[in-house]
């Protein structure tokens, strides 16, 4: 699997992927869907537990928003 490496179509992934998604989760990633800005640590972090949970390609950013 090749790793993502926009969090857009990373979290657009997930968000159209069919799994079943807590409120939070959803609101989230529907966030990161449209938003450009660099993410910050949490955010990566976050992204890149909930890709692992459902199964997704990595994230990696390659440390560009570090």
């Amino acid at each position: 699997m090749t790793a993502f490496t926009d969090h857009r179509p990373a979290a657009m992934a997930l968000l159209t992927s069919g799994a079943t998604l807590r409120p939070r989760e959803g609101q989230f990633l529907g966030g990161l869907a449209f938003d450009a800005n660099p993410l910050t640590q949490k955010q990566r972090d976050w992204l890149r537990i909930l890709l692992d949970r459902h199964g997704l390609p990595p994230f990696s950013d390659g440390g560009a928003n570090a």
